[in-house]
């Protein structure tokens, strides 16, 4: 799955949140300042061309909307993450956030129960 750039990825959480809109609708949604319309017309055009954004015809206006899902994308990313930075390892990564003390207790204790759920279920 493709990487987004950091303004790509910007306006797919956009179109994630509003389904499907008109450049005008995307930048709607930015906070202030908005940034230009070409500029945002040109990110879109980018992700119309890597296949994750479609767009229906209205005269000379195009509506886009997302072509994955959030949760799509979201799991490629984490994948290749664990891939690339830990070997394909969820142990590496566990001991990454232990070690970091970024995981609270509870958040021990829910992670020990999920591998435990997951455990139990690839011994059926």
């Amino acid at each position: 799955m493709t990487t987004l750039t950091k303004a790509e990825e910007k306006i797919m959480k956009i179109l994630w949140g509003i389904e499907k809109g008109f450049i005008k609708d995307i930048i709607e949604q930015y906070p202030d300042p908005k940034p230009p319309y070409n500029s945002v017309s040109t990110i879109v055009r980018v992700l119309v061309q890597k296949e994750i954004v479609g767009y229906k015809v209205y005269g000379k206006t195009y509506e886009y909307y997302p072509l994955i899902s959030k949760d799509e994308y979201s799991k490629g990313q984490l994948s290749r993450l664990v891939s690339d930075y830990y070997n394909n390892s969820l142990k590496q990564v566990v001991n990454f956030f232990s070690e970091s003390k970024q995981l609270s207790a509870e958040e021990l204790e829910e992670a020990i129960k999920m591998l435990e759920e997951l455990k139990s279920k690839k011994n059926e």
